[in-house]
């Protein structure tokens, strides 16, 4: 018998992430798992070159830069059966339209999480250690600490909350585990049991500000979770505390941490911020008690070929008629990033 024809697939994202998602070996496995033209990455699906190609496309291979699928878009595509997105949240990418034909939707987010935690793991042990202050104040006297110095320093019995069992949420519980630390988490999703099975004290958002000298967020932005740091739970953080935030600036009362952190009462360590990025002329590209970067824990560099090998591990399940294993349903978009 003839084999099966591959799928017609399509690229949907800003082309300068295409090399890095798929360098040339995964690129190879991509085009015998499906018939696909490499030079094609739509980024416009009003570009004239897009019609025939999505009006054959059976899936779309998205990533960062593809415009929303939208009733326009799907009514271009009438082959469409799955979208196999490259990179985190698809939040911004489906709607209802697409729920409604049937398509399914996979997503690398797993993938996306893992140097999330990676950076997060970091900044705590970093924090833990006074390593910020450390460095401001050996930049400014030139001097070694004195044992008065460092009579708090350290990650022996430090206290860590989470906020959110989410893939990041679960993969930093597992990170955490070899150290000497007592952890406590907060999920409302989560039951006392699953969480002493991470590894961590199932607590109340209060009980945690209170009680932990880190706190790291790893909540979804839904609307639920908007501002759930505001001024009263801000000031329920321990003085000296850290805030570690690589979820979204959202969740945080921009104002009320700003305040915080001017008054030199909390430190922190911001990837992401709201606005994002930051005016100018904000206090926290300045401030000594903060660590700013420009939201780089997720994949960056060598790290998106991961979030491509994904990919093409769930085209090469279609192909054996096999379901993929990372699918995103309607449902899971209510409490998830």
């Amino acid at each position: 018998m003839p084999s099966p024809q591959p799928p017609r697939a399509v690229f949907a994202m800003d082309p300068v992430h295409l090399p890095l998602l798929f360098p040339a070996p995964l690129m190879a496995r991509l085009r015998r798992a499906a018939d696909l033209d490499p030079a094609l990455v739509l980024q416009d699906f009003t570009d004239p070159r897009a019609a025939d190609a999505l009006a054959r496309a059976e899936i779309l291979i998205t990533g960062w830069g593809c415009p929303p699928l939208d009733a326009d878009v799907l009514a271009a595509t009438p082959r469409l059966r799955t979208v196999l997105h490259a990179a985190g949240s698809v939040r911004s990418l489906v709607g209802e339209a697409l729920w409604e034909r049937g398509i399914t939707v996979s997503s690398a987010v797993t993938g996306n999480a893992l140097p999330v935690a990676e950076y997060t793991l970091a900044m705590i042990l970093l924090a833990g250690k006074d390593t910020f202050v450390h460095r401001e104040r050996f930049r400014s006297t030139h001097a070694y600490p004195t044992p008065a110095d460092t009579a708090r320093t350290g990650n022996v019995g430090r206290r860590v909350g989470v906020i959110g069992a989410s893939r990041v949420g679960r993969r930093l519980l597992e990170l955490l585990r070899p150290f000497d630390l007592e952890v406590l988490l907060h999920d409302p999703y989560v039951s006392t049991g699953e969480a002493a099975g991470l590894g961590a004290r199932l607590v109340s958002l209060e009980d945690l500000l209170r009680h932990s000298d880190i706190v790291s967020l790893h909540a979804p932005d839904i609307p639920e979770t908007y501002r759930m740091l505001d001024a009263g739970r801000l000031a329920l953080i321990r003085d000296g505390g850290v805030l570690i935030n690589t979820s979204r600036g959202a969740l945080v009362d921009p104002e009320a941490l700003t305040e915080e952190l001017v008054s030199g009462r909390l430190h922190a360590v911001l990837d992401v911020t709201e606005p994002e990025p930051l005016p100018a002329g904000s206090p926290l590209y300045r401030l000594p008690n903060v660590f700013l970067t420009p939201h780089i824990a997720g994949s960056l560099g060598n790290e998106l070929e991961r979030l491509g090998r994904i990919v093409v591990e769930e085209l090469e399940r279609l192909g054996a008629g096999v379901g993929v294993v990372h699918e995103v349903r309607r449902a899971d978009l209510a409490r998830v990033a």
